[in-house]
């Protein structure tokens, strides 16, 4: 009998599928509303993030639709066309779990190691932010040359390729779709802000605080892609 080779599924999709064989089924029906995302997450056993992961998966595939204040309705897919998540994809949450963990030390290395020219390229990113959103233009250039300026101040090109590999991710239709119903004029305000107390504590010299005001702006970057669907801005 021949053997498939065997691939780890990220924990997302491990939901989606479930949820989508679901609604293939008829266990719910076009039209119906899917149970709350903390219902899910307690029969499924995992952690509401995930869940929203995967429903945002599931809407970029067509299955079902998010309905700010009101909840997610399974989609009539009998005249629509099927689009698909790649399988490499990472989760929007759990990326931003993951780049706390890796830019939390760039920044540390960038208060001990950065030199004044990485200091201007990360004032002048912040300072680009600050006139894009002035604009109404989501300023995700001068984010990922702020993020991009940090770790390249760390002096260590693996670093440097991660964290661009962590905003390539973030070009992906999961963070895009997710993106779409939490980031607004008033999301980046607050980012820009937090990372003004990232500059300010690289520029000081100061790991330890560099590293605090990285982890307390991805956590409030958690924070805001997980808010309730009804805070949500209409799509």
């Amino acid at each position: 009998m021949p053997l498939q080779s065997i691939e780890p599924k990220r924990l997302y999709r491990q939901i989606a599928d479930q949820l989508r064989a679901l609604i293939a089924k008829g266990e719910f029906a076009p039209g119906a509303r899917l149970p709350a995302e903390r219902d899910l997450a307690r029969e499924l056993g995992v952690s509401r993030p995930s869940v929203r992961e995967a429903l945002i998966a599931l809407e970029v595939e067509g299955w079902v639709e998010v309905r700010t204040g009101s909840g997610v309705y399974v989609l009539d897919r009998s005249k629509r066309s099927s689009a698909a998540v790649e399988v490499t994809e990472w989760g929007p949450l759990e990326l931003i779990r993951a780049r706390r963990v890796v830019e939390g030390e760039t920044a540390a290395l960038a208060a001990m190691h950065g030199k004044k020219r990485d200091f201007d390229a990360m004032r002048r990113a912040v300072d680009n932010m600050r006139a894009q959103s002035e604009q109404s233009v989501m300023p995700l250039e001068g984010d990922r040359a702020f993020h991009v300026a940090i770790v390249e101040a760390s002096g260590n090109a693996v670093l440097v390729e991660t964290v661009q590999g962590f905003w390539d991710s973030r070009d992906g239709p999961l963070f895009t779709r997710l993106g779409g119903y939490f980031e607004n004029a008033v999301s980046w305000r607050h980012a820009i802000t937090e990372h003004d107390a990232i500059v300010d504590a690289i520029v000081a010299r100061d790991p330890d605080a560099a590293r605090a005001a990285m982890h307390a702006h991805m956590d409030k970057s958690h924070q805001r892609y997980s808010a309730s669907w009804r805070r949500a801005k209409a799509a």
